[in-house]
């Protein structure tokens, strides 16, 4: 089965794609793109990689699977396509980075120039169904996503990682935190954020100070 994925990606997770349950996974996203309106698209599907080179990597944050909504999901979590409008999620990111960093709020949402410095935004679940919100979870992809933060674990160093929410700070198991920087707040959603759980976390001045601590440069947010 050939995987279409960043080539240093590949290599790091060649042995995951061999594994007997995401051969099934693929069969089983293969079917669903083929019956039902899925996202991302398919060429998509793995853009948190391909946008971010592992030997590049900085920064992990955590979602938990893609937005359902026509048009949004682009295969970063969190991120949507240029031109379409901002999820709450992300409207509560940009509020708290304007704060956080003095910037103003950002007209795209779509967050690639992140990946591209160096910030893996990957979803738990990287396909969903359309208008059916975690119609995909428990098929596999958690088992390789795991494995995703598992192998940035053991074989970098210095990572910070952003865990927004009880889904995302559950990965916390999965880190060594003798060798990186977790970082947790409440969810940017609106339940969570408005009740005082996300603003004012700082999580992208804090995620800065400490790259530089380690004298590696800094994310352009």
């Amino acid at each position: 089965m050939d995987i279409k994925i960043e080539a240093r990606w590949k290599k790091a997770l060649a042995e995951e794609f061999t594994k007997p349950y995401f051969t099934q996974l693929i069969r089983f996203v293969k079917d669903e793109y083929q019956k039902y309106t899925c996202y991302p698209n398919g060429k998509d599907i793995f853009a948190a990689f391909d946008s971010c080179p592992l030997d590049k990597l900085k920064v992990v944050i955590i979602g938990q699977d893609p937005y359902h909504g026509v048009g949004q999901a682009n295969g970063l979590c969190f991120s949507v396509h240029d031109g379409i409008t901002h999820p709450p999620s992300l409207r509560n990111i940009f509020k708290e980075q304007e704060t956080d960093l003095n910037k103003l709020y950002p007209t795209s949402g779509d967050l690639s120039h992140w990946a591209k410095q160096g910030v893996l935004l990957i979803n738990a679940t990287l396909t969903v169904r359309a208008h059916e919100a975690a119609s995909h979870q428990k098929q596999g992809w958690e088992i390789f996503t795991d494995a995703v933060i598992k192998e940035i674990s053991d074989k970098k160093e210095n990572i910070v990682f952003l865990l927004w929410g009880g889904f995302a700070k559950n990965k916390s198991k999965l880190i060594d935190t003798t060798k990186h920087h977790i970082l947790t707040s409440g969810h940017p959603s609106p339940l969570s954020a408005n009740r005082g759980y996300w603003f004012g976390n700082k999580h992208f001045s804090k995620a800065n100070n400490f790259l530089v601590s380690k004298e590696i440069s800094v994310v352009e947010w």
